[in-house]
């Protein structure tokens, strides 16, 4: 879809959906957990034992309590099939963003050159790998809210290739915790100065603060 198009559906500026199409920004949509996530440590099982027929691991994960499609398993054994095609070369070596980007976005959402890409970066740096395991593991326990988990995390974490970000969650463990465990957000104050930069942005970022005042009040 052109970006003309997707400023018109989505209400974002050019320039904020370029950023993200470019994996510059990630905190803007909120992807669907794949229905597949949960199962993918056991397809993964499945694969490496000679299973490849997309439909019999559908029947499989089915009697499992699997209620996904058998569409949904078939195009992930298709893109498994096309990963294992790859010969792992590369034209050219991805950017450090891109790379972040591919890394950290759910394997289902990847393209059949993004799946390509993948491929050849964790053959090429499996630490990356573990990397992404260990963000997975993050991501994981902050939307269970597994406080619990957090410290045998760290313990691991500060060793890979997260260790800054391990130890910056250190220095910062109070505030971590509480956002674990905490059902409050601050995402309503973050909302208002969205729209308050939004309005000056209008004013050409010279509105004073009367001016910005009046027009704020004035809208609600």
């Amino acid at each position: 879809m052109a970006i003309k198009e997707i400023v018109r559906r989505t209400g974002h500026s050019r320039g904020l959906v370029r950023k993200v199409l470019r994996g510059q920004r990630s905190d803007v949509f909120r992807v669907r957990e794949s229905s597949l996530e949960l199962h993918l440590p056991w397809l993964d099982e499945q694969w490496a034992a000679g299973q490849r027929n997309g439909a019999e691991l559908w029947r499989r994960l089915k009697r499992q309590g699997f209620r996904g499609c058998a569409r949904i398993v078939s195009e992930w054994a298709s893109r498994r099939r096309r990963v294992e095609k790859a010969d792992g070369a590369l034209n050219r070596t991805p950017s450090s963003r891109t790379i972040a980007r591919l890394m950290t976005i759910s394997r289902d959402a990847l393209s059949k050159a993004e799946s390509v890409t993948v491929a050849a970066i964790e053959r090429g740096v499996p630490l990356l790998v573990e990397a992404r395991e260990l963000i997975a593991e993050f991501q994981a326990m902050v939307r269970k809210k597994s406080l619990a988990d957090l410290e045998p995390w760290l313990v691991r974490a500060r060793s890979h290739l997260v260790a800054s970000f391990a130890n910056g969650i250190v220095k910062d463990k109070a505030a971590v915790s509480a956002a674990i465990t905490s059902p409050w957000s601050n995402g309503q104050t973050e909302g208002q100065i969205t729209k308050l930069k939004l309005v000056k942005r209008q004013m050409y970022g010279r509105g004073k603060l009367d001016l910005l005042q009046a027009r704020v009040i004035g809208a609600g």
